[in-house]
């Protein structure tokens, strides 16, 4: 598989079509976003992009002015005094400017209009030649028709004839292309193509994105937009052998940031793929200390094969510098399950029971007694505290309705130790996924999305949707450092936890401290050394608002006062049970131990998870600075919020720091 990493330094050949890899900032694209690019659409300069010299980026500028019809030239260029070192340059349209009247008796008529178009390039970083001007319209008509009689044009064709011979004639149209390596195996540095496994064949190459007329211009320029004003910001793209894009992945700053925090456990959502919208999308997700989803990168993908998946997964652990999460959560798909396997070894995978239940009525609504069987189902699998529970009911229910033959129901009840929350008790899931039957999840960008939203409706509204998610997270954050949380019992717990808590996590916290009145006769059954076994009793609502009393069975240690209820819910969510609580408080527990209160719930859990330096971190990698700065500036962001005066002082000071490094890059130049 062919991978175009455009986060790296462009490599140009010499050679008849000129070949480029690297960054949105740089030369090389034959292509908006690689979809396969019109040889009489080439790609415009953009302010930003970024070249290995300036011979590069002239010869880019002149394919660019082939392609459009107009020749070009050097028209001004800057040199320091003492080295005799070009640093800036303005390459303009031949036409630019007028010529100096002549006295000769005969002299050439005017060729020159004063033709605007023009590109500025300028020296960066004393090694790279970056575009900071450009201007496209021309003020005559460009004809595409007598390209080959401009010199500059005359002077690329001569460059190409020197290299090796061209299997095609020398007035073939020159074309920008993508230089592809295969990067992704962090192992060996080259892609392991993905062999047939379990009737799994690798994907057809001829699989790509289908992009409509605007979409590959739309992400590209969102692409380059980005790393302008994003530094930090990561996209990688595979191409195919005929430059057809196949798929995409990228994170911004944030997402890369916040995946240091919240990459323990991840959905992988394929909604998009699972029920054909018109963009491929698969998000990366996990759930900040509020409980909120929060984006860890996303991309397209071009087939639903493991091939494609292995492509992104990859991709996503290349841009998280290899930090794979706990456990990974997909929908129920066999490429899905060999790609995870294999890029995610250590990683604990699971499917997500919600996808898997809302596909209930699609599966089996055309059945005789439909409505019993979903009964049923439900019942077996959010209801079942004991394995043996799920076995009997699940085959109370095959039996009924004479499901034995259902191919469905057959591949779910193999796969069910990856789905049934019975079977999942050891897992931590951080609340990622539904447990009960009347929870619900959300997707990421639930509201942005729709069956028909096309590439270039997206870019338009990803932005907005990751910024109204963070506006959300950043009032959350306020909310929960300055707000005092309202105390519902006289429960010690309570209070406790309103401490430390995040506003949300604290009242899903605080309906368990309600719920402990729900609970009663709290009784003892059995003692195994200083495991002391309890049965608390809960009323329950059923169907039809009834009430059913359940038994839960609670394990209590003593010595390290650890405490374990078979309703599991600290995995499942990150914070003690009722049935739980109501035992310590039965044995005289006043606080609930610290291993028991989650820092990715507490207020502070941003300021705790600050990096104060490490030896064994590359301090020289520029994804790192920005994530250390990022991390050592919230106590400033938050110190300076609590009141107006802070403000102030945090503000000018961070205004100083600005105009600091305004000097040190004029100083630069």
């Amino acid at each position: 598989m062919e991978e175009v990493c455009l986060n790296s330094e462009p490599v140009f050949d010499e050679v008849d079509e000129y070949e480029g890899e690297g960054d949105c900032s740089v030369v090389g694209h034959d292509d908006e976003t690689g979809a396969k690019l019109s040889k009489k659409e080439p790609l415009p300069p953009t302010v930003g992009l970024e070249f290995d010299s300036f011979d590069e980026a002239y010869d880019f500028y002149n394919v660019f002015a082939k392609e459009q019809g107009f020749g070009i030239r050097v028209s001004n260029s800057w040199f320091r005094s003492k080295r005799k070192e070009r640093y800036r340059a303005k390459l303009s349209c031949s036409s630019a400017g007028f010529k100096k009247k002549s006295e000769a008796n005969n002299p050439r008529p005017e060729t020159r209009t004063g033709c605007p178009a023009m590109v500025v390039i300028k020296l960066v970083d004393s090694k790279r030649w970056r575009i900071v001007e450009v201007e496209l319209d021309h003020n005559h008509q460009v004809s595409p028709q007598i390209k080959r009689f401009y010199k500059s044009h005359k002077k690329m064709i001569l460059a190409a004839s020197m290299t090796q011979p061209p299997p095609e004639p020398v007035t073939e149209i020159h074309t920008i292309k993508m230089y592809r390596t295969a990067a992704l195996d962090a192992g060996s540095n080259g892609y392991s193509n993905v062999s047939e496994r379990e009737g799994i064949h690798p994907a057809d190459h001829s699989n790509h994105l289908e992009l409509k007329e605007g979409d590959a211009y739309a992400v590209y320029n969102y692409f380059c937009r980005m790393k302008l004003t994003n530094l930090n910001f990561f996209y990688l793209m595979d191409f195919d052998d005929d430059g057809r894009l196949k798929n995409v992945f990228w994170a911004d700053a944030r997402s890369r940031t916040a995946c240091g925090y919240f990459c323990d456990t991840i959905v992988i959502d394929t909604t998009c793929l699972a029920n054909k919208y018109e963009i491929p999308l698969i998000s990366f997700v996990g759930v900040n200390h509020h409980g909120q989803s929060v984006l860890l990168g996303c991309g397209f993908l071009g087939h639903e094969s493991v091939e494609y998946f292995v492509w992104i997964f990859r991709a996503w652990l290349k841009c998280m510098q290899g930090h794979a999460p706990q456990v990974i959560v997909t929908d129920q798909c066999k490429p899905l399950q060999i790609a995870v396997s294999e890029v995610f070894p250590k990683a604990h995978h699971c499917y997500c029971v919600w996808y898997i239940m809302h596909r209930v009525p699609e599966k089996l609504g055309g059945l005789k007694g439909f409505e019993a069987i979903k009964r049923q189902l439900n019942k077996a699998v959010y209801n079942s505290l004991r394995i043996v529970e799920f076995e009997t009911s699940w085959a109370e229910v095959i039996k009924q309705h004479g499901l034995g033959d259902n191919k469905w129901l057959q591949t779910l009840y193999e796969d069910r130790k990856q789905w049934v929350p019975v079977y999942l008790k050891d897992t931590f899931f951080a609340g990622t996924i539904p447990i009960q039957e009347n929870e619900s999840l959300n997707a990421f960008f639930d509201g942005y999305v729709h069956k028909h939203t096309s590439f270039k409706e997206f870019v338009d509204k990803y932005d907005l949707a990751l910024h109204r998610k963070h506006l959300k997270e950043a009032v959350a954050d306020m909310q929960s450092r300055n707000s005092c949380f309202e105390l519902k019992t006289r429960c010690n717990f309570e209070v406790q936890l309103s401490k430390v808590y995040t506003k949300e996590i604290f009242n899903k916290f605080q309906s368990e401290v309600e719920g402990m009145y729900s609970c009663f006769n709290t009784r003892q059954v059995s003692v195994n050394g200083p495991i002391i076994t309890y049965i608390v009793k809960e009323r329950v609502e059923t169907e039809g608002n009834e009430k059913e009393v359940r038994n839960y069975e609670v394990l209590f240690e003593t010595s390290q006062v650890d405490i374990r209820c078979i309703c599991s819910l600290f995995n499942y969510k990150g914070y003690l049970c009722r049935h739980a609580l109501n035992v310590l408080n039965y044995n005289g527990v006043e606080e609930i131990p610290s291993r028991y209160i989650l820092p990715r719930w507490c207020k502070d859990f941003k300021y705790r998870h600050v990096d104060r330096g490490s030896c064994d971190i590359d301090v020289y990698n520029p994804v790192y600075w920005h994530n250390h700065l990022h991390k050592c500036a919230i106590p400033v962001v938050e110190g300076g919020a609590q009141s107006q005066e802070h403000y102030k002082i945090a503000l000018h000071e961070l205004q100083e720091l600005l105009n600091r490094f305004n000097l040190v890059e004029d100083s630069l130049v």
